[in-house]
């Protein structure tokens, strides 16, 4: 298996694992794929949902690229001012944001969508010299698991429908002087009709703010979620009729100068795979397990929402399938698989598994369950291998925490 130019065996080698591998020009190549499916037809800003993947190199090639960013705390507002990104080209778009975080956003000068008429009233109070745009529960949602559907009207999320020209007229009472609408369905869902559908409420909303309050928008925000096909029978979404269908709509139902989309997974889920050692091969009456040095404190996908990743062999990559095998890692938990029932050429220990399209929300929502150190991350790049973050050691486990003295030996 080669990956960005080098062989996936030679990165192990080099590097141990579990390690986390991204190929920059596939980052640089599906970030033009989808700001040039969308520009064709009107002005076009892509906020890079960054809470997918927040490595600096990975954020630095997207602001070479153009891109701006949709964050989501205070950290990634940060992270994305040290990767060189102007405050501008940052949206904050936070849910149940604290008095705290939103002092701290507002001294880094970064516009902010507001999601409640809590957080509007006590920003308000800090200051209202702010570009802000607000974030609509449309009462549509999408996804491709019920824990990440967004936009339903259920959710958590959002300034509900029946009150969101309220809330826009309570942010002029206030002085400020709104200049976006902004929704976010969900991650992930294969359907086009969603997007459709809350596109259409976003125009009914803006004509009602320009009818009623004489306010135009600047921009229409259809948030990310476009979808990739993790299994490889799957058909990717067609998103230049995704982008025909959704700036026809905008352009002829509003004044709105520009659309804004937010998309993280489409952007690096299948430029990053997660390279794993087979430390252990076990045969039980009704299973044949290979057992990896990755486990879901390293990849929590398959563990929480039942996704699905390709997994192949890396060093045996040219070889059919003989056995099929659960991989699984070293966590005392049951659940602690990466994939199930898949058939693999004979494995081995020593053999390194590849599990595909593990950039989105992979490394990002790691963690250091039974107290395992954080792994490496490797930018690849046309055959050159950087290494992008360091493998976390125990002693670095251990810093924060504190004895009494009344407890030390």
């Amino acid at each position: 298996m080669i990956i960005g130019g080098v062989k996936a065996t030679d990165i192990v080698s080099k590097h141990g694992s579990p390690v986390y591998v991204t190929d920059e020009e596939a980052v640089r190549n599906n970030y033009r794929r989808v700001h040039s499916a969308f520009a064709k037809h009107m002005p076009t800003r892509i906020n890079y949902a960054c809470k997918a993947n927040s490595n600096l190199a990975i954020l630095r090639i997207l602001e070479q690229e153009g891109s701006c960013i949709d964050a989501v705390s205070i950290g990634e507002v940060e992270a994305c001012l040290r990767a060189g990104y102007s405050p501008d080209r940052i949206l904050y778009t936070g849910v149940n944001v604290s008095t705290p975080e939103l002092k701290g956003v507002v001294g880094r000068r970064v516009p902010i969508n507001v999601d409640s008429f809590s957080e509007l009233r006590r920003l308000a109070a800090i200051s209202t010299d702010v570009p802000i745009s607000f974030r609509v529960n449309p009462e549509i949602g999408s996804g491709h698991h019920e824990k990440v559907v967004t936009g339903s009207r259920s959710t958590k999320f959002g300034i509900p429908l029946n009150k969101i020209v309220d809330a826009y007229s309570e942010a002029l009472q206030l002085g400020f002087r709104p200049v976006g609408l902004h929704f976010h369905l969900g991650s992930g869902g294969q359907d086009i009709e969603p997007f459709l559908k809350g596109t259409d409420v976003l125009v009914s909303i803006s004509q009602r703010l320009e009818a009623e309050l004489g306010l135009g928008m600047k921009f229409i925000d259809i948030g990310g979620g476009i979808p990739i096909p993790y299994h490889p029978e799957d058909a990717p979404m067609d998103l230049d009729h995704l982008a025909e269908e959704v700036t026809s709509r905008i352009k002829n139902g509003t004044s709105a100068q520009q659309i804004v989309l937010e998309p993280g997974r489409f952007i690096v889920a299948d430029s990053t795979v997660l390279l794993t050692t087979v430390v252990d091969v076990k045969e039980t009456p009704d299973k044949m397990f290979a057992g990896v040095d990755a486990g879901f404190n390293t990849l929590v996908r398959p563990a929480f929402y039942g996704s699905f990743h390709h997994v192949a062999v890396a060093n045996k990559f040219d070889r059919p399938g003989e056995i099929t095998y659960d991989v699984v890692g070293p966590l005392c938990e049951t659940g602690d698989h990466l994939a199930r029932e898949r058939l693999l050429p004979r494995v081995e220990e020593g053999d390194v598994i590849c599990v595909y399209d593990t950039g989105a929300y992979g490394f990002s929502m790691a963690s250091n369950y039974n107290m395992r150190p954080l792994p490496r991350e490797v930018l690849v790049n046309k055959g050159e291998m950087n290494l992008i973050r360091e493998r976390e050691s125990i002693d670095e486990l251990l810093r924060h925490q504190r004895m009494p003295s009344r407890l030390m030996l």
